[in-house]
């Protein structure tokens, strides 16, 4: 019996490695990891549009006060356990295994997508069931960020990594903008289609992962980082939480910035971050490995992701008020399907993204990554000032050919940063590094909803009440009835402008607009009045917000440059790229090597723990 175990044991490894040594394993490894990754972006996105009939559909007003931190933690609840599992998660990889993670995740996410959509509950408490569904939902998300760019890399060798990054990283761009198509196109058919669409993608990927996948990458066994873990996610989760909460109404103000909770959450969150930095420099296994931001390409490539990130995060919250709040209804389109005819007008935006990203990632495999990164970050400032300078009620094809260039550039930069980061890590240190850059990633999206947010409300408060109090009573409406009316927070005619509602409509009411002239009654009810009411103020919003974009993306584009020259991390069973910089060593104290000037062969000698215990370095030519 125990002879006959060790034979099957032996015919199934004997099948792993003829797998994994087949020339097409690597793009079986590709095309399974993107189609993960490109279900969870599109997850993460794809409510944004579908809501008004998710809300509908249970019987919720988003615009009620009441209901606004429902409607924000349904969006926000799946990035935050996102970014906040991911390094875990990768880290678990490097000690289990990062199959077996990956596969996890698939399964997860498909379990909780199913649990979404039979929903069977009404009202506040079918909201709650959705929130809790979603947040488990994203511990399968976070399962499959945090391991497919190691599984990737892993399969790869190094001349070819920039291609199969581009496109899984180009995959999880796009799938957040496909998410707002999605989303527009089923949730009027049926809003439980939404959470139903992820279904058979999940069955189908988690059978194959499991039958087709299998771990080549170095296993290192660790304790768990228990102190490290539980100050990071309480840190990171307040922090998210207090940005969260900012952003809505408090005690008579726009926001809640001076809210003691919100205060107590930011204060406290960034205090348990700093013990967390304090515990990871003291424990033998650290969760999140500090000692590889010694390493410049790693740091300056995810410093260049988190400011692009927050970057493409505001402008795709800004084009989905901008567009169905103003613009569409101001060309003709009805509240109620202006979400869906967003998604569509923002395509150029995903095409941009589809045709830089794979060319960029390949072209990075011979050149490097520094000259494309900068470069679309350049690329990417100048759309970000192209979109700064049109008009509100602008020429379509001008506004296309600004989300082209925005796309283009963000395709540019996206493939081969992620590249860049992935071969400056250590073998058995590339899940906890894919974890680490990915937390960076997910964090900026909420981060730019935080940013953005403000900055937007800022802008229409000041000018927003008296618009919209004069705007009223020109018309007919009471002056009691204008004033409450303008009393509206800015940030619910966000909410309004993002979801295709009318607010005057439903904030006047049938007894207020029973009393107007029928002409009036009609005006201010149709798709003129509201959306050309706040033009003014939300482009006073805008150029604050397009201007902090600008920044943001010229800073990542220095950040980038300072990256050094092509750079690939010696791979004790990999090989190295001819041209790239491949130091073999690593000296004792993190000390940076001196990297050779050809191609080197990584040395068999150097174990996988010596990364640990004499923590990487290097720079780039």
């Amino acid at each position: 019996m125990f002879q006959d175990k060790v034979r099957a044991g032996e015919r199934t490894s004997n099948r792993r490695t003829q797998n994994v040594e087949n020339p097409r394993y690597k793009w079986i490894v590709l095309s399974n990891t993107t189609l993960g990754v490109l279900m969870a972006s599109i997850n993460a996105s794809i409510l944004l549009i579908a809501l008004p009939d998710i809300f509908r559909g249970v019987g919720i007003d988003p615009l009620q006060p009441g209901n606004t931190s429902l409607l924000l933690w349904l969006i926000m609840g799946y990035m935050v356990v996102t970014a906040v599992l991911v390094v875990s998660f990768g880290r678990l990889g490097d000690t289990y295994g990062r199959v077996r993670m990956y596969n996890a995740g698939f399964a997860i996410f498909t379990v909780f997508s199913i649990l979404l959509a039979v929903t069977w509950m009404h009202g506040v408490a079918a909201v709650n069931w959705m929130i809790i569904m979603r947040v488990l939902q994203g511990v399968g998300g976070a399962l499959l960020f945090a391991n497919s760019n190691a599984i990737i890399t892993d399969a790869f060798p190094v001349d070819q990594r920039g291609l199969a990054l581009g496109l899984n990283q180009v995959a999880g761009i796009a799938g957040s903008f496909l998410g707002l198509v999605i989303g527009g196109l089923l949730g009027p058919i049926d809003w439980r289609l939404v959470f139903l669409v992820s279904v058979p993608v999940g069955i189908f990927g988690t059978v194959r992962a499991y039958l087709k996948l299998h771990d080549n990458g170095i296993r290192e066994p660790a304790r768990l980082d228990w102190w490290g873990n539980v100050s990071f996610a309480a840190g990171l989760v307040a922090v998210l939480v207090g940005i969260t909460d900012g952003i809505q109404p408090y005690a008579g103000h726009t926001m809640g910035w001076e809210n003691p909770w919100v205060l107590g959450a930011l204060l406290g969150g960034t205090l348990l971050l700093v013990v967390f930095i304090v515990v990871e420099h003291r424990v033998a296994e650290p969760m999140f490995e500090l000692s590889l931001f010694r390493i410049r390409a790693f740091t300056a490539g995810n410093l260049a992701s988190l400011l692009s990130a927050i970057g493409r995060g505001g402008l795709m919250f800004i084009l989905i008020i901008w567009l169905p709040g103003i613009w569409l209804p101001r060309h003709g389109y009805g509240f109620a399907e202006t979400p869906l005819w967003a998604g569509i007008y923002m395509l150029p935006l995903t095409a941009g993204f589809l045709v830089a990203g794979p060319v960029s990632g390949a072209i990075s495999d011979k050149r490097g990554a520094r000259l494309l990164a900068t470069g679309g970050m350049m690329v990417a400032a100048l759309s970000f000032g192209w979109l700064l300078v049109l008009p509100v009620n602008f020429r379509y094809w001008t506004f296309a050919l600004a989300l082209l260039l925005n796309g283009i550039g963000m395709g540019l930069f996206a493939a081969p940063n992620r590249a860049g980061i992935m071969n400056s890590l250590p073998a058995n240190r590339r899940g906890v590094g894919a974890g680490m850059s990915t937390t960076f990633q997910n964090s900026a999206m909420v981060l730019s909803i935080g940013i953005f947010f403000s900055l937007m409300i800022t802008g229409l408060a000041r000018a927003l009440p008296s618009t919209l109090a004069s705007g009223l009573t020109a018309h007919g409406v009471g002056i009691a009835d204008a004033n409450r009316v303008a009393g509206l927070p800015p940030v619910s005619v966000l909410f309004a402008s993002l979801l295709g509602y009318n607010p005057v409509q439903s904030l006047l009411g049938p007894s207020a607009l029973a009393q107007l002239p029928p002409a009036d009654s009609a005006y201010l009810t149709g798709r003129g009045f509201f959306p050309a009411l706040i033009s003014g103020p939300f482009s006073d919003g805008l150029a604050v917000a397009f201007g902090f974009a600008i920044v943001a993306c010229l800073v990542a584009a220095v950040a980038s440059a300072l990256r050094g020259g092509k750079y690939a991390y010696a791979d004790v069973l990999g090989e190295a790229s001819a041209g790239a910089d491949v130091p073999s060593a690593l000296p004792r104290g993190g000390a940076e090597p001196t990297p050779p000037t050809g191609a080197q062969e990584p040395n068999p000698e150097i174990s996988p723990n010596a990364v640990r215990h004499r923590g990487p370095g290097g720079t780039g030519r």
